[in-house]
């Protein structure tokens, strides 16, 4: 009688999962500079295309569309806060409950209703603070809770208040398309001819050369799409308003950046693929977003 041979499993090993991990890691490696960055470059765009499509969708529909699509981005950013800081445990809860509630109130009341979520939002950390069963580093934990809520929190209450006003769609999608574009600008510029760094100990690959291509590319950019496509505004208004959301852009995303080296991680997330977390992606739009409210509030 003939005797089988016993089969081999088909499952691998860690360590063999692991080896094959960095083989793959170092065919990606040897493959010539060209090609990779050809590679990167359609991922990152293939990762985009969809934020895209669901950016212009709540734009374009504005008011409680637009408040339960950016109160969804910002509670996973929080999220992604908070889960660089779990070692202080933060209320996580509170947090995203202010934060709602903040976007909520930008859109249905007052601003007098939005300082009132935010006054609210310490007694309801520490009730739930309270109420854990661990008191451990409680008072870093209730700082780690609000600090989120005014990063995250305060400039989706302005880009409830931007949308809002007149032409406010148009505005938004202006300052966005001012953001990334010169952001997208200062990244290339940067790593072509950049020389002189702008923050070394902050973010080492960022450089002055970049940091004027971003600003002059982001300044023509707001200007030259209302411009084209939308002309509710004088040429010195929008050169005005892309002036100062280029400039304010950078500031957001060194302003993260600085959060990152502190807790030594590259990316906050995964929600956009190799764009990183959602902090990675709106960083920048943190600073930019409320800078372009009030400027266009100042000068139309």
């Amino acid at each position: 009688m003939a005797v089988r041979k016993p089969r081999r499993s088909a499952r691998r090993s860690p360590a063999s999962a692991r080896g094959a991990a960095r083989s793959r890691e170092r065919r990606r490696e040897s493959r010539p500079p060209r090609e990779r960055g050809e590679r990167e470059l359609r991922r990152r765009v293939l990762w985009a295309v969809p934020a895209a499509i669901f950016a212009i969708f709540i734009i374009a529909q504005g008011g409680l569309v637009f408040a339960l699509g950016i109160s969804a981005l910002g509670v996973v950013a929080l999220h992604e806060l908070y889960s660089l800081t779990r070692s202080v445990r933060p209320v996580d809860l509170a947090g995203f409950i202010a934060l709602v509630g903040l976007v909520l109130a930008a859109l249905f009341g007052e601003p007098f209703h939005v300082l009132l979520v935010l006054v609210c939002a310490f007694p309801l950390t520490y009730a739930i603070a309270v109420a854990r069963p661990w008191r451990e580093r409680v008072s870093w934990a209730i700082a780690m809770t609000l600090f989120g809520v005014a990063w995250v929190g305060l400039p989706l209450v302005h880009a409830v208040f931007l949308r809002e006003i007149e032409h406010g769609g148009a505005l938004v999608l202006d300052a966005l398309l001012a953001t990334f574009i010169g952001d997208s600008i200062a990244y290339s510029v940067g790593k072509a001819w950049g020389q002189r760094k702008l923050a070394p100990r902050i973010s080492p690959n960022k450089s002055w050369e970049g940091l004027v291509a971003g600003l002059l590319g982001g300044t023509l950019v707001f200007w030259g799409f209302e411009t084209a496509y939308q002309e509710f505004l004088t040429a010195g208004q929008a050169l005005a308003i892309g002036f100062c959301v280029a400039l304010a852009a950078p500031l957001g995303d060194l302003f993260e950046s600085l959060i990152k080296r502190d807790f030594g991680v590259k990316d906050t997330g995964g929600l956009f693929g190799p764009h990183g977390g959602v902090l990675d992606r709106l960083d920048a739009v943190f600073f930019s977003v409320p800078v372009a409210y009030y400027v266009t509030l100042a000068v139309t």
